[in-house]
């Protein structure tokens, strides 16, 4: 597969390994300049029909493979895709806005987290358990759930696929992939890349199209024993809603507002790159990233002078033509609209613009925003209560560390938490307080494939990444005999 800078990608469906057109299409648009770059097929009802009944007939072979069987063909096709990585990567950022390095590395990282998973699936292992009579056996096995539909986002549209992708191929599960219309491309090229890669056709489906016809129709089908999905917290309500009922295994991970707590003594030089690094990369549009600074008052000034500096000197591009920039444009252009609303309310609410808060002036095409720097935020901004997802960076300076905790904590999500100081008693009690499923001390590298990504509260369901994240796609058999 070779993408080519002038034509116009087409994700077709693929179907039992076949890339089947659609009458009905959907357009891809770049971000950066609102130019058409490719299209996606609107698959029908009988086409979910389709892909749903050719994974339910794969399932029993992949799934009887020995795990050993599973990991050399995994690790086959993962290879075929890195060696794709530019190609896929160009797809991304066009599509997406990131810049190429960034898409090129999230396409190389996506390969390595399938060929984790493909080796944790041969250490998933069974239990004999200790029974309360000499006659009893009691074993415990672990076996696929079954047909999976993974419902996937656009601020990284291959490497969150590949969080769900890994699990599930590596336990034996079959997997249905719907990507969000906005960046359907550099998903469907992963997964052509990995059938062309020797994974069996029937293990691996890829539908496009609307959630009501598609996405819907997926997680409602009695077919699919399970849903991952990554999206926003309101989309995972509707979901659970669909699923709940209908006893299926789900894996959500949802929204964050993310708090960085700055101790005192921080060192602030690499703390203000930190910060601006975390809430400003791939335009604030991640999940984990940095939406509110809460730093002690003895040091907030200084602080929010240097990472309004780290932000005035990031430059914008394109992301793929000449200079690629350190940052591209929004992804879409209700992203972009709520930004500002949040920025406007801040204002409105007595907050101190520092720099950024609106479009750049030589960016008029596109969706750009300047990386900007807030302070004066409180509990009646938006900000606090609302995911931006975009490239902000409110403070708000604090005396009492119990204060402080109390308002990191003041939010219905509890993804990630970030805290900033040089006295590790503090840095630990502190962060053992703070309600998110990961915390981050001094620095800024949240996910890595080896330790469990779990969203706590209005966050998330489920596990992703690390071996727990097996245990999402296997329910358990426990055997008990009588001799």
């Amino acid at each position: 597969m070779t993408v080519q800078a002038h034509a116009l990608y087409e994700a077709r469906l693929l179907l039992g390994g076949q890339a089947l057109a659609t009458l009905r299409q959907g357009e891809v648009r770049s971000p950066a300049t609102e130019a058409l770059i490719g299209t996606y097929a609107l698959a029908s009802a009988a086409e979910v029909e389709h892909a749903v009944q050719e994974a339910n007939a794969a399932f029993a072979a992949w799934s009887a493979r020995t795990a050993w069987e599973r990991e050399g063909i995994i690790r086959a096709a993962s290879a075929h895709a890195r060696s794709q990585a530019a190609a896929i990567g160009r797809l991304m950022a066009l599509e997406q806005g990131k810049p190429l390095k960034q898409a090129v590395a999230e396409v190389v990282g996506a390969c390595d987290c399938l060929d984790y998973f493909a080796a944790e699936g041969v250490r998933t292992a069974g239990d004999i358990l200790s029974a309360e009579k000499s006659s009893f056996r009691s074993y415990v096995t672990r076996h696929a759930v079954g047909v999976v539909a993974a419902i996937t986002p656009w601020n990284y549209p291959v490497a969150l696929l590949s969080w769900k992708l890994g699990p599930a191929l590596a336990a034996g599960c079959t997997v249905i992939v719907k990507p969000t219309p906005v960046t359907p491309l550099s998903p469907h090229a992963f997964c052509a890349a990995l059938l062309a890669g020797g994974l069996p056709a029937g293990v691996l489906q890829f539908l496009t199209g609307d959630d009501d016809t598609v996405g819907s129709r997926l997680v409602a089908h009695p077919q699919v024993a399970k849903l991952a999905f990554t999206g926003s917290t309101a989309t995972g309500r509707k979901l659970m809603a669909l699923a709940g009922p209908l006893f299926k295994h789900i894996t959500l991970e949802l929204g964050g507002n993310c708090p960085a707590l700055v101790l005192a003594d921080a060192d602030l030089p690499r703390t203000a790159k930190a910060i601006a690094y975390k809430a400003f990369r791939n335009m604030g549009q991640s999940c984990s990233g940095i939406n509110r600074i809460y730093a002690h008052a003895a040091i907030h000034d200084r602080l929010v002078e240097l990472v309004a500096a780290e932000a005035a000197v990031l430059s914008f591009g394109d992301g793929v033509t000449g200079s690629e920039g350190d940052l591209g444009p929004m992804a879409t252009r209700a992203g972009r609209a709520r930004v500002q609303e949040h920025v406007q309310d801040a204002l409105a609410h007595g907050g101190r613009l520092h720099c950024g808060g609106g479009i750049p002036n030589d960016r008029a095409q596109g969706f750009f925003y300047q990386p900007t720097v807030l302070s004066g935020l409180s509990p009646s901004w938006r900000i606090h209560r609302e995911e931006s997802f975009g490239p902000l960076a409110p403070f708000a300076a604090w005396s009492e560390l119990d204060e402080a905790v109390r308002l990191a904590n003041d939010t219905e999500y509890g993804l990630c938490a970030f805290v900033f100081g040089r006295d590790l008693a503090q840095t630990m009690r502190v962060s053992e307080r703070l309600e998110a499923g990961t915390v981050c001390v001094n620095h800024v590298a949240v996910n890595t494939t080896y330790a469990p990504y779990q969203g706590w509260k209005a966050s998330g369901v489920g596990v992703e990444l690390s071996r727990d994240a097996m245990g999402e796609y296997l329910k358990r058999k426990h055997l008990k005999v009588e001799l």
